[in-house]
């Protein structure tokens, strides 16, 4: 692994934030590609290991692993930086967005363009997949594994942790132990990792106090709720967005189902990771309740109640993932849930595509199956058409994401403005 100067890790990680389209699964494609693949920054075994942690933890996977890649090259600023770039350049969309939003509406070129992106992601996605597949699936163990991540979740809709847990355990109990390391990180002591959960513990929660104090009890209530989703979102924003929905509407009444359902599609077409969701409703229910100054207060409230955790989880446990690949049996663990991440990310790659095609989803339950499936009188067809066209113009680009975005966020308006548009 090199050690990247500032400069360099602030253009790449800036490069990343900006190109981090359609959700964890595109995220980490992208992450590999810059990192791994373009610049001898991470090894294979490094990213995959720290892809593996990620998950294992509450929140943002995506936004996690570019802090702890970040954390692996410059300590905990390399983290602070990194982290912060994947999030802020998505929320100054989002931002722009909901202040548009209410001053006009649903914005029809700016669902076209993204459509098109949208399109493109699907392509990256499933290209990282293959060669992420090649790197981590090297035993047939691997490969079974992989499969019962894809079918637990796709097929079955287990639990999160539940199959992440299945994966270590199975794992544990393997006599091959060819994947344990060595361990390259400092050992942490118990002593710097209590100091790093005082201090970024106390960062996240005493400003949450603060306004729970002095009496500003609508932004309280933004930081508290968005504080325990960051808690107990395992498995990623779409495993929460069904309470997150529910409770903003029906229990605060902060934005209506429409208000919401329009908040969901346009935080899944920018960059950044889906979970800016809560920015967007906090920024909306801001701007509807006082005007300008509640907008920025209520958007900077979630931002903090969502992010800070992330790095508290990152910053704490960090220092010990090389060191439990290192052991023996943890190592396999770890190895294990590797595996099984890769299914995982062909899941979210499955329900990405399906919602990119069709308009209307429902569950198709058989026993114990419980299969997301598409209503196919919702087929989208300008979608279906941008999704084949992807294809093409990734080869067409040779491998040039930047252009390949923009090429199909121009095909998207092309489409949307024909004459004749397919609909």
């Amino acid at each position: 692994m090199s050690h990247p100067s500032w400069t360099e890790m602030f253009h790449v990680f800036g490069r990343i934030g900006v190109l981090s389209f359609g959700g964890p699964a595109a995220q980490i494609a992208v992450m590999h590609k810059e990192l791994v693949e373009d610049r001898p920054w991470l090894s294979e075994e490094s990213f995959l290991r720290g892809l593996s942690f990620c998950m294992l933890l509450p929140g943002p996977e995506a936004m996690q692993l570019a802090t702890y890649t970040g954390w692996r090259m410059r300590g905990t600023a390399g983290g602070l930086l990194a982290g912060l770039l994947f999030v802020l350049p998505g929320a100054a969309v989002i931002a722009g967005l909901v202040w548009l939003y209410a001053q006009y509406g649903t914005l029809p070129a700016v669902q076209s363009a993204f459509l098109g992106v949208k399109a493109a992601v699907v392509v990256i996605i499933l290209q990282a997949l293959r060669r992420l597949a090649g790197k981590a699936l090297n035993h047939p163990l691997d490969w079974a594994l992989a499969g019962f991540g894809f079918a637990a979740l796709f097929l079955f809709n287990l639990p999160f942790p539940l199959v992440v847990l299945a994966a270590a355990c199975t794992g544990l109990m393997r006599k091959d132990r060819d994947g344990a390391g060595t361990a390259r990180n400092p050992p942490a002591s118990n002593g710097s990792t209590l100091g790093t959960i005082a201090v970024w513990g106390g960062l996240w929660l005493l400003p949450l106090v603060l306004l729970s104090l002095t009496g500003a009890g609508f932004l309280a209530d933004i930081g508290w709720f968005f504080s325990k989703l960051a808690v107990v979102t395992f498995g990623g924003a779409y495993a929460v967005l069904a309470y997150i929905s529910q409770t903003v509407v029906s229990q605060f009444g902060w934005i209506n189902a429409g208000q919401m359902i329009d908040a969901l599609g346009l935080a899944e077409t920018t960059p950044g990771p889906l979970i800016l969701v809560t920015q967007f409703v906090a920024m909306l229910s801001g701007l509807l309740k006082g005007g300008t100054g509640l907008f920025l207060a209520a958007g900077a409230v979630a931002l903090w109640a969502t992010f800070m955790p992330c790095f508290l989880w990152i910053f704490a446990a960090a220092p010990y993932v090389e060191r439990i690949a290192a052991h023996p049996r943890l190592g396999m663990a770890l190895k294990a849930v590797t595996a099984t991440v890769a299914g995982v990310i062909l899941n979210l790659s499955a329900w990405f595509l399906i919602h990119v095609v069709f308009a209307k989803t429902r569950v198709f339950e058989a026993g114990i199956l419980q299969v997301p499936a598409p209503v196919w009188d919702s087929l989208n067809p300008t979608a279906a058409l941008l999704v084949l066209l992807a294809p093409v113009a990734a080869w067409l680009v040779r491998g040039k994401m930047l252009l390949l975005l923009a090429l199909m966020a121009a095909a998207g308006l092309a489409i949307a403005e024909f004459p004749f548009a397919i609909s």
